[in-house]
């Protein structure tokens, strides 16, 4: 299957005022007055649906204590089921890189809590690529356009994404339901790197073996 490029597959199906590319000097719709345009101000607003709703979470690592239990300061911010919806939020949000050392900001299904514990995650596992400080605004709009967009074969086995923002690096991962599928957890994993033009390995850890050990070894790489 050939895999479209989720800048250019984005930019048609997720930004509804873009227009295909035109010649210099084309015009779109010509004419002697503005009948066209007076036609245009009267059509409905109809905004574009997405196929699923998602929620945009934060983790401020200003409100994190050790003594906190985790996940305590994890707060949903908005959700979102259109297009227009999804560009309205994101433009007027910081990007990881202008987040602070410390924060976690998620985008998960409406109904999911980004946490290991939610019942739709507790099988699951992740996919991580790990970049270094201020590199991943692309790679996380990217991840997040692909993932909303529907891009993935097995788009139905993805909880959400996370972007881990730390002093030294950041991380980007893609949580999904069903660690024990491996044909789906491969599917995504390579789709993942496809669309990100990604050529480092990227590995998946199991939720269950993160838990017992922090330096759990990955379940696939690819």
């Amino acid at each position: 299957m050939d895999v479209e490029d989720p800048q250019k597959s984005t930019e048609k199906s997720l930004n509804p005022n873009t227009e295909d590319d035109l010649e210099e000097g084309e015009i779109v719709a010509g004419g002697d007055d503005d009948s066209a345009l007076k036609k245009s101000d009267s059509l409905p607003y109809q905004p574009h649906p997405l196929e699923n709703r998602w929620t945009f979470w934060f983790d401020n690592p200003s409100a994190k204590s050790k003594q906190s239990a985790w996940g305590s300061s994890l707060r949903s911010i908005f959700t979102f089921s259109t297009v227009e919806e999804f560009w309205s939020v994101y433009n007027n949000i910081h990007h990881p890189s202008k987040l602070a050392g410390g924060a976690d900001f998620h985008c998960f299904k409406y109904k999911i809590e980004p946490k290991w514990e939610d019942p739709v995650c507790a099988n699951g596992g992740r996919w991580t690529i790990t970049l270094t400080r201020g590199k991943s605004d692309t790679f996380w709009l990217n991840t997040l356009l692909a993932m909303i967009g529907e891009q993935f074969d097995h788009g139905d086995e993805i909880c959400g994404a996370v972007v881990n923002v730390r002093p030294k690096q950041e991380k980007i991962a893609i949580w999904t339901k069903n660690a024990s599928n491996e044909a789906a957890q491969l599917s995504i994993g390579k789709q993942w790197k496809e669309f990100l033009d990604y050529n480092d390995t990227v590995g998946f850890i199991v939720h269950d073996d993160a838990k017992k050990d922090r330096g759990a070894k990955n379940r696939y790489t690819i």
